[in-house]
């Protein structure tokens, strides 16, 4: 398996998870420039971040990434038991992160698209930053009682991570549960792997 991932955006959650599983695969850094490139338009032509090539099979957006190697580490309880349930349950978080939280940071990082580069720039980022927070505000009753958000370790918990990161570098003031939750993740040393590899710091 070969992975394309831009470094610290949400493929580096689909790298995390790679690693979990513990499948050799390949690693591809990637920039934003080269995502406009016909070399990788012709792999994924909506020009975005993950893609993964096994053979000559090749799969775009996390949480089908997520499924793909999962099924081909079927050990790695990634999606718990394997239950109808405890999948449901990871899938469950996976779309709370993916549906309700990535979307609220795109203001913050393509501002002219939503009204955040004319005269009331600074009132559309402050709008943004405060829906960052209230949408972090379910993982963190979540993470209260909960070492992980499906109530095992699974790939929401590497989306979840990546997005905390965001948060942080924006200035986000992270709750006692996700500043807990950071701390978790940057001990593991699989999630320490990932980001080595991608030449990305801690930040917790």
């Amino acid at each position: 398996m070969k992975l394309y991932s831009q470094p610290g955006a949400c493929s580096t959650s689909s790298h995390i998870v790679l690693e979990w599983a513990g499948l050799d695969h390949e690693l591809q850094t990637i920039t934003r420039e080269f995502k406009r490139t016909p070399e990788y338009l012709e792999l994924n032509p909506t020009g975005v971040v993950p893609t993964l090539v096994d053979g000559d099979f090749v799969l775009t957006q996390n949480a089908a990434i997520y499924a793909y190697i999962a099924d081909h580490a079927p050990d790695s309880g990634l999606y718990g038991d394997g239950s109808a349930r405890q999948r449901a349950e990871a899938n469950r978080w996976i779309s709370y992160v993916g549906s309700d939280l990535h979307p609220v940071f795109k203001p913050l990082f393509v501002p002219a698209a939503h009204g955040g580069d004319g005269p009331g720039a600074d009132d559309v980022r402050a709008s943004a930053l405060a829906n960052v927070a209230r949408t972090l505000q379910h993982a963190e009753r979540r993470l209260a009682d909960h070492e992980w958000l499906a109530g095992f370790r699974s790939p929401a918990d590497a989306y979840l991570y990546i997005t905390l990161r965001w948060a942080i570098a924006l200035g986000v003031e992270l709750t006692p549960a996700l500043t807990a939750f950071v701390g978790r993740m940057e001990r593991d040393e699989q999630v320490l792997k990932a980001l080595s590899d991608e030449g990305l710091d801690t930040v917790g």
